[in-house]
Formats: C-alpha cells, sequence, structure tokens
C-alpha cells in the first residue's frame, strides 16, 4: 500500500532542463511542482470531503441531540435504528478509509517526492554553475539554500492542502449548515469570516517579507560559521578564535533582530485571533440561544451552533499558523531562489560538440582576459604548444599564469582571442568533453571528503583495483596509503581523508591528487605547482615519475621553483599579462633576461615573488 503511493511521483523523472530557472515565485514553484498535478487534484478533493465529513458529523450530533429530545427510549430506537446503524457503518468504515487514502496522498505520495524532487533538481542546477559563481559566495550559504528551501517547499504544500483546502471546505460548510437551521445564525459568521480575512491579509503581508529577512540573516550566519570552520587551522596558527567569535556574532545578532520582529507580528496575531475568536462563540451561541428561547430554533441546532463554533475556535488558530507558516516559507523560498534559480551564464552553444583529441596541438591566439577589469589578467597572448610538447609557464605571482590555465580549462570564457585544441575552439565545444582531455594536478591539492581509493578513481571511475593500485605507485603514494586508517577503523585505501584531505599531509595530499590524475591518462596535462608541497627527496623521485607520465603528451607546468621545469622543451616567460620572453632554459640563460634575473634570484630554487593587483 504504501510503496504505491510512494511510486505515485518519481522526483528523478526527465525533465527539460533550462540554464535560466523562472526568477518569479510563482512560476519557480509552478515548474518544480508540475508532476504533482494530478497527486494535488486528488489530495484537493479528498480534503475538502474530509472537511465535509466533519460539518457532516456535527450537522448529525444537532440531529441527534434533537431526535433525544422528541422521543422515549423506546420510540427512538424503533423509529431510528437503522439510521443509527447507517451512521455508525460510516463512521467506521467509510470514513477512515477516506481519511486514510487523504493522510497517504499527503504523507507518502506528496511529502517524501516534493523535497527529494526540488533536492535533486536544485543540486542538478547549482553543480551546472561556474567556478566563478562559486567564488562569489559562501559555500555554507550555498549549501544551506539548497538544504533549506526542499522542506519549505513541502511545508507549503503540505499546508495548502492539510489546513487550507481543508479550512475553506469547512467553512463553506458551516456557512451552509447554520443557514439551514436558520439563516440569521448565519450573520455572525459571516461577519467573522470579514474579520478573520482582514486579520490574515494584515498578517501574512507582513510575515513574508520578514521571513525572507530572517532566512538570509540565517543563512549569512550558516556562511560565516562554516568559513570559519572551513579555515580552522587559519583561526588556529593566527589565534584568531575572539575575531571568528565576532564575525560570527555580527551575524547571529543580525539574525536575532529579524526573528524578533517576525515573532512580534505571531504575537500580534494571536492576541487578535483570541478576540476575534471570543466573538465568534459569543455571537453563535449566544444567537442559538436566543432562537430557541423565541422558539424558533431548536435544542440541537443550538448544540450544532456550540458544536460548530468550538472547533472553530480551535481550529482557527490552526488554519491562521498554517497561513502564516506558508508565507513565512514562501519567504525562506524566495530567498533559496536567490541561489537556486540564479542563471548559468557559462554554458555550452546549442550546437555544441564533443571535443576530439587527436594530437593535443593548442594554439592561443590573440588572448585578452581581464576579468572585466582594466587591468591584470593577460593581454594579447599568443602561443602555439606542438603535440607532445611540455612548456613551462614563469611570472612573478600575479603575471597571469593562473589565468592562463583557467581559460584553457574553460573556468570563463575569453574576453578576446580564441584558444583552439586540435584546430577545435573550444568554446564551441562542450565542457565536460574539454575538461575531460586534461588532466590538472594544482598547487593546493583538496581532496574530497571520501575514501582514498574514490578518490583516486575520481580521475577515472570504472577502472580496476589493479590500475588504481598501479597509479598510486607511481605516484609514490602505495607505501604511506597502505598505513593509513581513520578514526571508524577503515584501513589503506578504504581510509577516509577528511574534508578536503585535511588527514593526510600537505604531501601525502599532492601525491594522492597526482595519482588520481597519473589514473585519468589524459592527453593534455596541467601541472600547476605540482610539487611545491613535496621535500626535495620525494619530489625528486616524483618529478622522474611525471617525467615519465609526460611522454606523449602536452603538458603545461608552472613552477616558482625553476628547477622543475628546466628540462621542459619550451619555457614562456609572463610579466605583467603578457609574453616577454620565451624559448628553453639554455636559451634564455644566454639571452641573460627576466628568466636569467629570476634564475639568480632564487633561493633554495623558488622563484622571488612581487606584489602585483593583477590575477
Amino acid at each position: 500500500m504504501f510503496r504505491f503511493f510512494e511510486k505515485l511521483v518519481d522526483p528523478y523523472q526527465p525533465y527539460p532542463i533550462s540554464n535560466t530557472p523562472p526568477r518569479q515565485l510563482w512560476p519557480f514553484l509552478r515548474e518544480y511542482l508540475l508532476p504533482f498535478k494530478k497527486v494535488f487534484w486528488f489530495l484537493g478533493c479528498f480534503s475538502a470531503l474530509v472537511a465535509a465529513i466533519e460539518i457532516i458529523l456535527i450537522w448529525y450530533l444537532g440531529r441527534l441531540i434533537t431526535m433525544l429530545s422528541d422521543s422515549t427510549p423506546a420510540e427512538f430506537w424503533s423509529s431510528h435504528k437503522l439510521e443509527l446503524i447507517g451512521m455508525a457503518t460510516f463512521i467506521l468504515t467509510l470514513r477512515p478509509l477516506i481519511q486514510a487514502i487523504n493522510t497517504l496522498l499527503q504523507n507518502n505520495a506528496m511529502l517524501p517526492n516534493v523535497g527529494t524532487l526540488v533536492r535533486y533538481r536544485s543540486h542538478r542546477h547549482v553543480l551546472g554553475q561556474s567556478v566563478s559563481w562559486f567564488d562569489n559566495d559562501f559555500a555554507g550559504r550555498i549549501a544551506n539554500r539548497i538544504m533549506q528551501t526542499p522542506p519549505a517547499m513541502g511545508e507549503v504544500v503540505f499546508q495548502a492542502f492539510d489546513a487550507i483546502t481543508f479550512s475553506i471546505a469547512y467553512l463553506i460548510g458551516a456557512i451552509f449548515l447554520l443557514a439551514e437551521a436558520d439563516l440569521r445564525l448565519a450573520i455572525p459568521l459571516l461577519i467573522w469570516v470579514g474579520l478573520y480575512g482582514w486579520l490574515v491579509f494584515w498578517t501574512v503581508r507582513r510575515v513574508g517579507p520578514a521571513s525572507e529577512a530572517f532566512s538570509d540573516a540565517r543563512s549569512a550566519v550558516t556562511g560565516r560559521v562554516v568559513d570559519s570552520y572551513t579555515n580552522i587551522h587559519s583561526v588556529k596558527m593566527f589565534s584568531q578564535d575572539n575575531q571568528e567569535l565576532n564575525y560570527g556574532l555580527e551575524a547571529i545578532e543580525n539574525a536575532r533582530t529579524k526573528f524578533q520582529y517576525e515573532m512580534r507580528l505571531y504575537t500580534l496575531m494571536d492576541i487578535g485571533l483570541v478576540t476575534l475568536n471570543g466573538f465568534l462563540v459569543v455571537s453563535v451561541v449566544g444567537w442559538g440561544i436566543y432562537l430557541w428561547v423565541i422558539g424558533s430554533a431548536s435544542v440541537g441546532v443550538v448544540a450544532a451552533g456550540a458544536a460548530l463554533t468550538t472547533r472553530m475556535n480551535g481550529m482557527s488558530g490552526w488554519i491562521m499558523w498554517a497561513l502564516t507558516t506558508v508565507f513565512r516559507q514562501l519567504g525562506v523560498i524566495r530567498e533559496g531562489m536567490e541561489t537556486i534559480s540564479s542563471p548559468i551564464e557559462l554554458v555550452d552553444l546549442a550546437n555544441a560538440k564533443p571535443l576530439r583529441i587527436e594530437a593535443a596541438h593548442i594554439s592561443i591566439s590573440n588572448l585578452t582576459h581581464r576579468y572585466g577589469r582594466n587591468f591584470g589578467g593577460l593581454e594579447d597572448i599568443s602561443l602555439e604548444i606542438k603535440p607532445g610538447q611540455s612548456v613551462g609557464l614563469v611570472g612573478a605571482s600575479g603575471a597571469g599564469k593562473s589565468t592562463l590555465i583557467k581559460l584553457l580549462l574553460r573556468f570563463y570564457d575569453v574576453e578576446k582571442g580564441i584558444i583552439r585544441f586540435d584546430g577545435q575552439n573550444i568554446s564551441h565545444v562542450t565542457q565536460d568533453s574539454l575538461r575531460s582531455q586534461i588532466g590538472v594536478v594544482q598547487q593546493d591539492s583538496s581532496l574530497l571528503h571520501r575514501s582514498v581509493r574514490d578518490n583516486i578513481l575520481y580521475g577515472r571511475p570504472g577502472s580496476s583495483e589493479e590500475e588504481v593500485i598501479k597509479a598510486a605507485k607511481k605516484a609514490e603514494a602505495h607505501e604511506f596509503i597502505l598505513t593509513l586508517e581513520d578514526p571508524e577503523g577503515r584501513v589503506g585505501y578504504d581510509a577516509q581523508v577528511g574534508e578536503r584531505g585535511v588527514k593526510l599531509s600537505g604531501g601525502q595530499r599532492q601525491r594522492v591528487a597526482l595519482a588520481r590524475v597519473i589514473l585519468k591518462d589524459a592527453p593534455i596535462l596541467v601541472l600547476d605547482e605540482a610539487t611545491s608541497a613535496l621535500d626535495s627527496s620525494v619530489e625528486a623521485d616524483i618529478l622522474e615519475t611525471l617525467y615519465g607520465v609526460m611522454a606523449g603528451k602536452t603538458v603545461i607546468a608552472i613552477a616558482h621553483r625553476l628547477s622543475t621545469i628546466a628540462r621542459m622543451d619550451h619555457i614562456v616567460v609572463l610579466e605583467d599579462g603578457r609574453i616577454v620572453e620565451e624559448g628553453t632554459h639554455t636559451s634564455l640563460l644566454k639571452a641573460d633576461g627576466a628568466y636569467a634575473t629570476f634564475w639568480r634570484h632564487q633561493s633554495g630554487g623558488f622563484l622571488a615573488t612581487k606584489n602585483y593587483d593583477g590575477v
């Protein structure tokens, strides 16, 4: 039974993927909730039916009291036994069945799948964003919005059917019930409805924006806290616990202030609701008693009116809370939409084709990229990297080396110029196919919080255990991997490395990252300070391995330690975003220019740096 309802909607069903999701609330809700259209229709019908049954029971209570007061015990049973048996059968069988279907639609068909669908699709959308998009926000805030928006969406839908649809049907039934007994009894109820509607309108107009402001403030708290925790080594290294506490406290206090304002609205709402409910009980019951006194209403009508108002007295608070919950959660959704509905700007062209690498020839023509500014970046770079050639990039910090690598990986679209791989403009091929042909080892080789095996397999999923071990041995990582053990008792290749690989030393992380790239075996290899975290003896061994891996590949290497690129086929010297020299190590030393100056200024094999405001 449960499985039938749980499978009514597949949250992972195919859907038209858009790089520009709706930025307005209602179109956003409609797009995400469209798969639940049929479920919502049935749920609305059953919610109304449940409300109608409650009204019928209250009506029958009044009828029962009237029948009891108008009959002797003997007459009562003989005259109404079939009716009583029929009503009892209905209450014991049909009513639970209808209620069960309504609950199954809510709790099993809708709630788990709404949250899952929204979280899956929003996570998929965010993963499609560019690296620069992530660089402009807190990872914690992004994650918080991805996590809090789906349950908010589920809560909105749940309350819409559990409370709002039910209450509307209940209210309509209540008016008909009182009007059928005596039209005058419906008058105080209609007045109460008008006042109640005004209170709802006053509250929800303020709750939505207040909730959105609090949700944004709460996400800011998460962002700051996660930022502190992620960089806990720096916090401890510089003894800045108090500064981080104050940094978080500022956001925490702002969230408290926003939450206080929201709670003030609920307090005013509650006071107004209690007053209105008092009016409802006194007016309907008092009016009913008056009609009974003058002989215009039966005892059953008075009892039904009393039962109805008592029920509505309790239900009105629930309905009001449900309505404010809906608008509060809509505020959360609006805040989450700042991330979930953010358009993806770095996209593949509509007719983009997979990159085909045959020779791995890289051609860079008149490349200029300044990140939208008037300084920094690269200026009119042209470079030919022949198939199988190894090229070293040299330059002080900020000379543009990393920018060039990011553009080769298409982390940004070039502002001017063209980059071609084997004659194919990289802006015209799919991003995944481009990056699948490039193996990268970075200076800061952060790892995934998974096992060592999973991290190495990231280079080429589906590889065999033998291939993983072979890659680790080439990276001089196999021996230390066998000694690893995490707090859960997992050892060797099964050991977890911690967030960003913090449980490993810098050199160990670098070697696992090297193993990952070796396993990938891409035709183009990018080394961005690939041996910077290694001591000299290990570096010498791994360099020999890297030179072996480079064989037959097109290689681009960045290094401040010039000894690591001295054996490269070609060396390019960048300064202020321009190529100022290029040639072999020997020819550049003979030229006695910038490269020779760098070589002479090395201390322990490192390139001196300079202050620069560029990238």
